[in-house]
């Protein structure tokens, strides 16, 4: 099949071979996912390496398996392998690892029934915003830049594929070396003023004991901040959602303007503002209905008097929705997304109320199941968006977006397939995700009166920060992100990598962002593969 033919027709995830293929590469992806979270703590980006087993299957000299040079079934099968891997992980093993942890195995079904019901309602949202004001198409998303542009050099070859092969190397060589070359490669890509804020969090948390004496993390600065700023960040979503629209004033520095903050072309979304608002007052009424599920198979009623039980039902709901909203926006604009820490400020907040233990534990397993769906999905839709011409044709755009749903869908039935079958095996070996253990030991600590007043301390200039910035900059919620995510010596590439940019661009011009943009996918493949085999390999030791 030509691409001619294909832009007529997007291929369907429902052809009988595309299915099979779909269920093993989402098992494969799924058992990945568990492997690695429990032993090393991180979740893998697979999605390059869905790209690199379809273009390997395309190469297999049968008939059935020809169609796999479409760019666009290639999309697919990524779309598959990444959903499952971070579906299995991130939504499911880590809540219902919570209550393992604390001794309450009867609540690991009610737990992993709950997760379930909010990955899929994660993935829900944000298939229906991306592409809206909110989350548009055009966002950075530089996970799936990356894969975008490792498929289409597949395809294509020439400078294209010179380009990102010579990008890949140096991400290989530089992780082996140490070097995130993840944050080098999504300086290159996204907001220079969110990732300018983003480095400097990574720098004041590497570096604020050694520097000031002064450890961020055990004092709740970044937690406060990320408090502060997410406020903030909701209230900017909400203005953008119920706000009247105002025509543009531009200053002199129109192109400056416009290049640093992202402008979205609204006459160019696919989602309009209407089915956004939908959308979010569909995912809080369906997080509500999912909270009172966990709260009643926990059996919560008999730990809490009926106002704490309705106190709670509505908390775990907001907490839910804040939380995929925040994760989301970090993750588009820095390629990072810091669910476990957000998940864990929930849970602080949590304490302060006065909730119960188990009710903490419930609490934080629901929080922490969303976010990370809602997270990858955009980056698996951003790369459909690319491979299917940035929108260009918006029919063939929906299309193509809808079979990558129900992909992922299917893909999240697999891993919770996976994890039912398998949860058993690994906590007998006592193999659970290491930040469960950081949610159960703050739980049994309890929060005091202290650890509020810092949180309430800091969240004031993280809300200032976010202010200042606006919903385009989101500096606030970058900076915050970068605080909570000590990663050594991220922020010297992500901060060194602004800068070649800036310089790039002064001397070579507009023109030169496109070869700049592949070879910065380069960066972030080559870091994905390296990660992901190192990982592999330490496993089989």
């Amino acid at each position: 099949m030509n691409h001619e033919q294909e832009e007529r027709n997007h291929p369907r995830i429902f052809e009988p071979f595309a299915l099979i293929l779909t269920i093993v590469t989402s098992v494969f992806g799924a058992i990945i996912g568990m492997q690695i979270v429990t032993t090393l703590g991180v979740t893998p980006n697979t999605a390059i390496i869905g790209a690199l087993i379809a273009m390997l299957i395309a190469r297999i000299p049968l008939t059935i398996f020809k169609k796999y040079k479409s760019i666009h079934r290639q999309n697919l099968v990524q779309t598959a392998i990444s959903s499952a891997t971070f579906g299995a992980a991130n939504s499911l093993l880590i809540p219902i690892g919570i209550p393992f942890l604390m001794g309450k195995t009867e609540l690991i079904l009610p737990m992993l029934f709950g997760a379930a019901l909010a990955m899929f309602v994660d993935a829900r949202i944000l298939y229906k915003l991306f592409d809206s004001k909110l989350f548009p198409a055009s966002g950075t998303w530089a996970p799936g830049v990356a894969t975008a542009q490792s498929i289409l050099a597949g395809d294509k070859g020439g400078k294209r594929a010179g380009l990102l092969g010579i990008g890949t190397a140096v991400g290989i060589v530089g992780s082996f070396l140490h070097i995130p070359m993840s944050a080098f490669g999504v300086a290159f890509i996204g907001n220079i003023w969110a990732l300018t804020m983003f480095g400097i969090g990574l720098m004041i948390r590497q570096y604020s004991v050694p520097w000031f004496g002064v450890d961020v993390n055990q004092l709740y600065i970044a937690h406060g901040i990320m408090i502060g700023a997410g406020i903030v960040a909701l209230i900017q979503v909400a203005i953008l959602i119920f706000g009247k629209q105002k025509k543009s004033t531009k200053s002199s520095n129109a192109e400056v303007a416009a290049t640093l903050d992202a402008a979205v072309d609204e006459s160019l979304l696919t989602r309009p503002i209407n089915e956004a608002k939908r959308a979010l007052g569909f995912g809080f009424v369906i997080y509500l209905v999912i909270a009172l599920i966990i709260a009643t198979t926990g059996g919560l009623l008999t730990h809490m008097s009926p106002g704490m039980f309705i106190g709670f039902l509505f908390f775990a709901a907001f907490a839910a929705f804040v939380h995929e909203l925040i994760v989301g926006i970090a993750a588009m604009h820095s390629g990072w997304f810091p669910a476990f820490a957000v998940a864990f400020i929930t849970l602080l907040i949590g304490m302060m109320v006065g909730f119960p233990p188990v009710a903490l534990a419930l609490l934080a397993g629901f929080s922490a199941a969303t976010g990370p769906a809602f997270a990858d999905m955009g980056y698996d839709l951003k790369t459909g968006h690319i491979l299917r011409g940035n929108g260009k044709d918006k029919e063939f755009e929906i299309a193509g977006r809808k079979q990558q749903y129900v992909t992922s869908m299917i893909a999240f039935g697999v891993a919770l397939l996976t994890v039912i079958v398998t949860y058993k095996g690994y906590f007998a070996q006592h193999l659970v995700p290491p930040i469960d253990a950081v949610y159960v030991s703050t739980i049994k600590a309890g929060a005091s009166g202290d650890v509020a007043l810092k949180l309430l301390m800091w969240a004031i200039p993280g809300a200032i920060i976010q202010l200042i910035g606006g919903p385009n900059r989101q500096l606030g919620v970058l900076f915050a992100t970068g605080l909570l995510i000590l990663t050594p010596y991220a922020c010297w590439a992500v901060l060194s990598g602004i800068l070649i940019r800036i310089i790039w661009l002064k001397a070579k011009g507009k023109e030169a962002e496109t070869s700049m943009s592949i070879l910065a996918a380069g960066f972030i493949a080559g870091d994905a593969l390296f990660s992901f085999f190192n990982s592999v390999f330490k496993i089989g030791k």
